[in-house]
């Protein structure tokens, strides 16, 4: 690792973790808790559960865990080029989506409309509470007892109500400050991954084409790129030069960008970070076409009548699962039965929440389906 910035984050001036731990020679904290991460129950369970696309309709749609590791390995070459701590960036990527639904967003917010009355369920919340509380691994605390700078990342936005019951990671959504810089990368490298893989998993599926695709700037400047240089070239090999050239386009982009707003902000420290308004940021022409591709990618794809219709259902699971709980937390797991004695309905999103998909289904099935064997 290259020397790091007087502004990154560094382990040894870290805030620490909840419950002390002796430190350990050979890996930094940020790096214990990369680790941690990487062997959590919630991560592994990733692989089964998709973005746009649910599990049964492929094995070559991205999941949340190809999505994790794709915004790990963008956001570790952002922060190596702003000479920022790589492992607290990969911590944080690694971690981002452990606390989604089953179904994407369909299902976060069929669980969300759920718990309305009980405090609603949103997943970043729910990544934190997964990292905090719902891990069960060590004898002496819950949760994986990682640092306050990889669950700071983690919390990418939180309302000012649930900010008062967050303890130290909740004070900065309190006093208006920003995350450090790492956690900044880590929010944007998502942004890049998803977009760009969208569109990538988009054209496999044939929910778009490229036709369509040649109204977005962005698009349209490298395929014409790619295909002024390889005048013959086509099919998937097309795809993959335009998205490469697009994901690096948008890297370079960002990093220059951030590098003149950390030269004119001028923090000298993590703190002087915190006390700045975010600096990693895209340049305003990147930025406006950023936003004309999240429009395109949810008005033709997000919000195509196919997708409508397994959201729908993935809707109407969650739905089911969530008022079978309620109405008799028997049907619960044994530790889930206990944990519903402190707050059922809490104990029910946490249950909805850490299914994959195929375990989301084969549970709808087994509690409603009347055919026998099931």
């Amino acid at each position: 690792m290259t020397e790091l910035a007087s502004y990154a984050a560094k382990p040894e001036t870290s805030h620490g973790r909840r419950y002390a731990e002796p430190t350990l020679i050979g890996r930094n904290e940020f790096q214990r808790d990369r680790d941690r991460i990487i062997h959590s129950s919630a991560f592994r369970r990733l692989e089964y559960k998709t973005q746009v696309f649910v599990n049964h309709e492929g094995d070559l749609f991205r999941t949340r865990l190809t999505h994790s590791l794709e915004v790990a390995q963008i956001g570790r070459g952002i922060a190596r080029n702003l000479n920022l701590h790589e492992d607290l960036v990969e911590a944080i990527a690694l971690a981002h989506d452990l606390g989604h639904t089953p179904f994407g967003h369909a299902g976060q917010d069929a669980l969300n409309a759920c718990m309305k009355e009980h405090g609603g369920f949103e997943h970043n919340l729910q990544s934190l509470r997964v990292v905090d509380e719902l891990e069960q691994k060590y004898a002496e605390f819950d949760g994986l007892n990682l640092t306050f700078e990889t669950r700071e990342g983690i919390l990418k936005h939180c309302s000012r109500e649930n900010a008062k019951t967050l303890g130290d990671v909740g004070e900065r959504f309190l006093k208006g400050e920003s995350p450090s810089l790492e956690a900044q990368v880590a929010n944007l490298a998502d942004e890049i991954a998803y977009n760009n893989h969208d569109v990538d998993d988009g054209l496999r599926s044939g929910l778009i084409t490229l036709e369509q695709l040649t109204e977005v700037s962005l698009f349209a400047r490298y395929m014409a790129e790619v295909q002024t240089r390889y005048p013959d070239i086509a099919g998937r090999r097309l795809i993959h030069e335009t998205i490469r050239r697009m994901i690096n386009a948008q890297v370079t982009d960002l990093c220059q960008q951030s590098t003149a707003n950390i030269v004119a902000s001028n923090p000298k420290t993590v703190d002087g970070v915190r006390a700045a308004k975010p600096l990693i940021a895209f340049s305003p022409s990147m930025q406006q076409e950023q936003l004309a591709l999240k429009r395109f990618l949810r008005k033709n794809l997000y919000q195509h009548y196919k997708v409508n219709r397994m959201s729908s259902k993935a809707a109407r699971i969650v739905r089911d699962l969530y008022a079978a709980f309620i109405e008799d937390t028997g049907l619960l797991p044994d530790d889930f039965q206990s944990m519903a004695k402190a707050g059922q309905a809490r104990a029910v999103a946490d249950y909805i929440a850490g299914m994959t998909d195929r375990y989301a289904m084969l549970e709808h099935r087994r509690l409603f389906a009347v055919e026998e064997n099931t």
